[in-house]
């Protein structure tokens, strides 16, 4: 009995000690322990679980996208504006205020986090003043009425929107254009509205082509839907004066919804963007649209 009781203290700290340095390994150098586990990202002991660790590669990954472009503005992004729409509980926000801006002694840098759920802007609140994350803000509108919104500053540097949903992708870049953003990294999510338009018009164009094909099936409507709805945003983001990278933002096994848009403002229009967006529309029956989400100047 003497000796399991020796060496039962032996093993607990083992694993506790194998658990923390699992845990270093995963956290980015700086990482508050504290708020992760405020977020319910890490348990009250402090440690991950299997979903948990998937959430987190996710937001680091995006994190380390936003990172690099908030260090190519004036002052290493000291004094940068970010607003990230549809923020949910604001995994994000948080993450990129506690890892970029918490660190920059004297820079005022602000975090605004836009959600139309007001139990989880009042969470938030609620948390930020937990942790004196002061230079955050959380305002509970939709994407389209922050862009009016007296609470937001007349421009703003960087947008993010981490899978919002349906046409609240196309709102943010509408935001972003209005607030003159110098970046936008999106993240689109349940591209529904072309996929509609899809099946109402049949694309007449193309409806006596092989092409027609391609959205014959309901399955196939929603995911040529999806494609072209990305690629007009894509050309669009351009045609304004962005220039455009789209990439992975996790591996396929975490999220079906997976494509990251990155557009850098350059000032540089490009005709042919606009020359292209206006023939896909026109093709594909979705004229609609360029009077509404896709509106040339």
């Amino acid at each position: 009995m003497n000796t399991k009781a020796a060496t039962k203290p032996v093993i607990k700290t083992n694993k506790a000690a194998k658990a923390d340095a699992e845990l270093a390994e995963v956290l980015r150098p700086g990482q508050s322990v504290e708020l992760l586990k405020e977020l319910h990202i890490l348990t009250r002991e402090g440690r991950l679980n299997q979903d948990s660790r998937r959430k987190l590669k996710q937001v680091y990954h995006l994190f380390q996208f936003i990172e690099q472009l908030l260090r190519e503005l004036p002052e290493e992004g000291a004094g940068a504006t970010l607003a990230d729409h549809g923020a949910g509980k604001s995994y994000l926000g948080f993450i990129i205020y506690d890892l970029f801006f918490r660190a920059r002694q004297g820079g005022n840098g602000h975090v605004y986090g836009i959600e139309t759920r007001g139990e989880l802007v009042e969470r938030s609140r609620a948390l930020a003043q937990r942790l004196g994350f002061e230079r955050m803000s959380f305002l509970n509108l939709t994407v389209a009425e922050s862009a009016q919104s007296g609470e937001l500053p007349a421009q703003i540097d960087v947008v993010t929107a981490l899978h919002a949903c349906d046409t609240a992708t196309d709102d943010a870049i509408a935001f972003g254009l209005a607030k003159k953003a110098r970046c936008m990294v999106l993240v689109p999510c349940c591209q529904a509205e072309v996929a509609a338009c899809l099946r109402e018009t049949k694309a007449l164009a193309l409806s006596r082509t092989p092409l027609a094909e391609l959205w014959r099936h309901p399955l196939h409507t929603r995911e040529i839907g999806s494609q072209l709805t990305n690629v007009l945003r894509c050309l669009y983001l351009e045609a304004n004066g962005y220039s455009v990278t789209v990439t992975e933002l996790v591996g396929w096994e975490h999220s079906m919804k997976n494509e990251l848009i990155l557009a850098r403002y350059t000032g540089q229009r490009k005709a042919s963007a606009a020359t292209r967006l206006r023939e896909l529309l026109a093709q594909f029956g979705l004229d609609t649209l360029g009077d509404t989400r896709f509106r040339l100047a």
